[in-house]
């Protein structure tokens, strides 16, 4: 996990705003669109578009927007879908239907880590076809879900646990937060009726760490000899303790969460924020950027193999099966060694696609050196499987491979750089689509790096909050947690009218900055 030197930079970092502070002085001297991360005062909409383009769409959801856009290469929008509330990622079915996740606006407990508690499926006539919560006191639904062959959903989700648990598990008290940590866990949910649902299936991180502080606890042992299993003591010790009125001030800053409080910042000691599904394999891959790593384990098994280390396919029950990015996580090599700094969105690459299965990722936020900047990067890679569904180790102890086999990074470097969400997935035509989250920036680059599509989102919702005030547009105004390209042969689009709208949605313009900040930019 990143080093947190004081409260405000946790609050910083919960919001994804650890990088959004004053420029350093090389920082000054980049490019002013380029390093702007964003994307404020610059100009939105279609921006590049090369001739022999694969014929598609854009899909994206825009920030603080009950609507999912689909556009077309010229940066027109032909078609849109409608929630109940703020979308937070989008899947587009074959029937012309979208799965959206949905900013739940009243869900307790939870406040800050990629939250939404909701997904709402909405037919291509804008009818609301299903509309399933899973948020309370205990669990919530968070960042990604994955769309399976038969209907059902694979999801992230939040559950509580307490001080005591975690000690219980053998976590070191310094590392516990006072409310108790969140764990993580997936569900299988099976869509039932308009608003019901049955849980077929699940797995839970906790049945599968190991710890060697307390050996009193039956998952003591040796990380080391256990790269399967999570060390439960990765991560900084809990900051000193603030005082309600620096709450109170937080708040009233509009920082920190709503359902922040004293004693539960640095719960979300995962933070797993991408999921996908290989029906080919049955595996599941999901990412963690608190221990800069991706992860994959065996669907095959029953929920209660999930909780153990043997059954499937596999043979190894919920245990990982492979794991890529931080190899210090397991004792396999130091912070030289480390490939991922706070990835986002891997996913298999699909068959019929070139590198179909390997792996792609957006690797957010990769240091150049000490006190310098940071810059993103898509990589791709192949890793070894055996034919029992496993994955070979390197001969130095370390999952492969030892570098991807593929990446793009701009050609400056740094102007490519988006610290949080985003994503990236490859194309029929063996070209990569991109989100830069942040910026709101979508674009489409060749295998050999050439950027042929450029297209910044021009919208922000209006969404307000439960009391009736104004969300702040800074500093997340455009931003886009996933894009996807939608090929105009997807059997979604058969026999649908792509025309523009009309009128097109309304672009929002940012307001004229102060002068001081207009010095800053």
């Amino acid at each position: 996990m990143k080093k947190i030197l004081s409260y405000f930079s946790i609050i910083f970092f919960i919001l994804f705003l650890s990088n959004c502070g004053d420029k350093k002085p090389d920082e000054e001297s980049a490019d002013k669109k380029d390093r702007n991360m964003f994307g404020h005062y610059i100009p939105r909409g279609l921006t590049i578009k090369s001739d022999s383009l694969m014929p598609g769409f854009a899909m994206f959801s825009p920030s603080n927007s009950p609507y999912t856009y689909l556009v077309n290469r010229n940066g027109e929008v032909v078609h849109e879908w409608k929630g109940s509330y703020a979308a937070f990622n989008t899947y587009l079915l074959d029937d012309g239907s979208v799965l959206q996740g949905a900013n739940d606006p009243d869900y307790p407990v939870f406040g800050f880590g990629g939250p939404y508690g909701r997904i709402q499926k909405i037919s291509w006539e804008g009818k609301m076809l299903w509309d399933f919560e899973y948020a309370d006191t205990t669990q919530i639904l968070h960042h990604d879900f994955a769309v399976m062959p038969n209907g059902n959903i694979l999801a992230l989700a939040y559950e509580t646990s307490s001080y005591e648990y975690a000690l219980a598990l053998g976590r070191k008290p310094e590392y516990i937060p006072r409310s108790g940590p969140w764990m993580e866990k997936i569900i299988e949910i099976e869509p039932q009726g308009a608003r019901g649902f049955k849980i077929v299936w699940e797995w839970r991180v906790e049945d599968h760490l190991i710890q060697d502080f307390d050996e009193t606890k039956p998952n003591y042992g040796n990380p080391q000899e256990h790269p399967e299993l999570f060390n439960f003591n990765l991560g900084d010790s809990i900051p000193a303790r603030i005082t309600q009125d620096s709450l109170d001030i937080l708040k009233a800053m509009g920082r920190g969460g709503r359902n922040l409080t004293l004693d539960n910042p640095h719960s979300d000691i995962y933070h797993f924020n991408a999921l996908n599904y290989n029906p080919e394999l049955d595996q599941i891959a999901f990412s963690s950027p608190e221990l800069s790593e991706v992860y994959i384990i065996d669907h095959s098994v029953t929920t209660e193999e999930a909780a153990g280390h043997r059954g499937g396919k596999s043979g190894r029950g919920g245990d990982l099966l492979y794991r890529w990015g931080n190899p210090e996580n397991y004792m396999q090599g130091d912070s030289t060694d480390r490939k991922l700094y706070y990835q986002h969105d891997i996913r298999w690459i699909e068959k019929g696609k070139p590198g179909a299965g390997n792996l792609t990722l957006y690797n957010n936020a990769i240091p150049m050196g000490p006190d310098s900047l940071s810059y993103s990067a898509i990589h791709e890679l192949n890793p070894v499987m055996t034919e029992d569904g496993n994955y070979e180790m390197l001969s130095n102890g370390r999952f492969g491979p030892e570098e991807p086999v593929w990446n793009y990074v701009a050609k400056d470097t740094i102007s490519f750089y988006g610290s949080f969400i985003s994503g990236a997935h490859r194309m029929e035509n063996g070209n990569t689509f991109i989100n830069e989250g942040p910026k709101g920036r979508l674009f489409e680059v060749t295998p050999d790096r050439e950027v042929v599509w450029e297209y910044l989102v021009p919208y922000r919702g209006n969404i307000h909050k439960p009391n009736g005030e104004p969300r702040n547009m800074m500093r997340m105004t455009y931003s886009t947690f996933r894009a996807t390209f939608i090929p105009a042969d997807h059997p979604a689009l058969e026999g649908k009218e792509l025309k523009p709208i009309d009128p097109q949605p309304e672009p929002f313009v940012m307001p004229p900055p102060p002068p001081e900040e207009d010095k800053k930019e």
